[in-house]
């Protein structure tokens, strides 16, 4: 029976109540479902139950839960959220053509740090709809968990995926160093906290540059 903080391997498929595939962890699946991204590695993934690595609500379907293949329901409040009329925003067309762009229906644009997509075109104004794609939306998970991941590098490895990609891990006893050229100062701290705090066999964390 699967715990809060523990790390388990899964695979699973994200589908609308249309049946459309918006994510998944089978490359077959994506390349059908003309989702495929080239730099995405597809395969079973590692999370620890209950860090958000995973959506709020999927976390918590999944504590209690054995180790066989699930499809879980997500209303909009356990996934993406409901949508927020204040996040519709009204533009003028000459901002857009400031930046040399031609908005049209279903563009996603990056205005301010802030993903965006263009709803609706009149002329000389623009609504953007700066909500998440997946806002309001029902959503059905298929989950396969596979196994308990009790092995400490890959428990680390699974942590450090979601801080970037150029980490290097190094474990002697009770004692891991981590290398890496670009992990920011700023996340240091949270990262040497969260590693010691849910993998209690690493007594000591040292983070190099490379």
């Amino acid at each position: 029976m699967i715990k809060n903080k523990d790390f388990i391997e899964i695979t699973y498929t994200g589908t609308l109540e249309t049946g459309e595939v918006f994510d998944t962890t089978d490359e077959a699946t994506a390349k059908k479902s003309n989702i495929y991204n080239k730099n995405m590695t597809y395969g079973p993934v590692i999370i620890c139950v209950g860090e958000n690595q995973i959506l709020p609500g999927l976390d918590k379907e999944i504590i209690g839960k054995d180790f066989k293949s699930y499809t879980f329901t997500l209303s909009p409040e356990n996934a993406f959220g409901k949508k927020n009329p204040k996040l519709l925003q009204l533009l003028s067309q000459t901002s857009f053509k400031k930046q040399n762009i031609t908005p049209y229906p279903g563009l996603q644009i990056n205005i301010d740090n802030m993903m965006g997509t263009v709803r609706t075109v009149t002329p000389g104004r623009v609504i953007v709809d700066f909500n998440h794609p997946l806002a309001g939306k029902t959503l059905i998970y298929k989950i396969k968990i596979l196994k308990q991941i009790k092995d400490t590098k890959k428990q680390i490895n699974s942590l450090l995926n979601f801080y970037g990609k150029d980490i290097k891990t190094e474990i002697k006893d009770s004692n891991a160093t981590i290398i890496s050229k670009t992990l920011p100062k700023e996340l240091q701290k949270d990262l040497t906290e969260k590693i010691t705090t849910l993998i209690p066999n690493i007594k000591k964390l040292t983070i190099k540059k490379e």
